[in-house]
């Protein structure tokens, strides 16, 4: 994102749910609403090269720093990040920001959040179309669990260990930070010194480094028996965008998936986990492409 663009998003604060979010958002308030949820370890400006592009396409694309992150409220407690709170969360900013449904858009643990909200009976109203990016479905992920995918997924059990994690992020000047942001040379190439300071200083914000890691600490405190008991199948109709070369999560996540998505379309790109990062372009033609596609008209029953 340019510095002309970045002075083009507009920064406000919205309360829902009780709770106070930081948005970021771009584009005619009167466009379609598009809602763009961030993941791990990031914030709104994950979304930096994503805004503009759907501003420019008529959206208004909106970009919340989700519960615990950088500039919104930070709930103390692991149970605050439990799977349904984070899903009504959704709903409450929909609400707030003068919406009843909308486009839903995320990456990561947002995308996580995205499923989650189309898949819970409550909450799965507010879900007019739906995008992930890089981001199992929750209800499938134990079920899909290989042996591989459980290597890949270390840093899952490493995070539920008290103060460790914590040390480990922010040691020696957020290191292991700068090495998630590095995992591949497109990455290396897209995430600058500036962008870093960013993401840097988002989880400086304080309280945020606990929270941001209380939502993993969180989701292995839910039986995942219980919890595919609470979920049905995704109404809306359904992107899913994965990079290949993902290291933390494998292509067979996006296996077997019909079953709770019935409506699904599935493009796979030459990237890692930050596809929209590594691959912006390729994202938001994908992206502007499927949310400019007229709905289908509801037929009577």
């Amino acid at each position: 994102m340019t510095q002309s663009n970045i002075s083009e998003v507009r920064h406000h604060t919205v309360t829902a749910g009780g709770l106070r979010f930081h948005v970021a958002e771009s584009g005619p308030e009167d466009g379609p609403p598009v809602l763009l949820l961030h993941g791990f370890p990031e914030c709104w400006y994950s979304w930096r090269r994503q805004l503009p592009a759907l501003a420019a396409a008529g959206f208004r694309a909106m970009a919340p720093d989700l519960r615990g992150y950088n500039l919104s409220d930070k709930p103390t407690r692991i149970d605050d990040y439990a799977p349904k709170k984070l899903a009504a969360d959704v709903v409450a900013l929909s609400n707030a920001l003068g919406y009843k449904r909308l486009d839903v858009v995320g990456h990561d643990w947002g995308g996580a959040v995205a499923w989650l909200t189309a898949s819970f009976p409550e909450t799965r109203h507010v879900v007019r179309r739906l995008l992930v990016c890089n981001a199992p479905h929750p209800a499938l992920f134990v079920e899909q669990l290989s042996l591989s995918q459980l290597r890949r997924s270390w840093y899952m059990l490493l995070f539920q260990l008290p103060h460790l994690p914590e040390w480990l992020l922010s040691h020696d000047d957020y290191a292991y930070l700068r090495k998630i942001f590095a995992h591949t040379q497109a990455l290396r190439q897209k995430v600058t010194d500036a962008d870093f300071a960013m993401y840097k200083a988002a989880l400086q914000q304080p309280g945020a480094l606990t929270a941001t890691i209380n939502y993993y600490r969180a989701a292995l405190r839910q039986n995942p028996l219980t919890f595919a008991k609470q979920v049905e199948p995704v109404a809306a109709e359904t992107l899913l965008i994965w990079g290949e070369q993902d290291v933390a999560l494998g292509r067979e996540l996006t296996e077997g998936l019909g079953k709770l998505v019935p409506r699904l379309r599935v493009e796979y790109l030459p990237a890692g986990h930050f596809v929209h990062l590594e691959r912006p372009d390729e994202v938001n033609r994908l992206l502007v492409e499927y949310l400019s596609r007229p709905l289908p008209i509801p037929t009577a029953n």
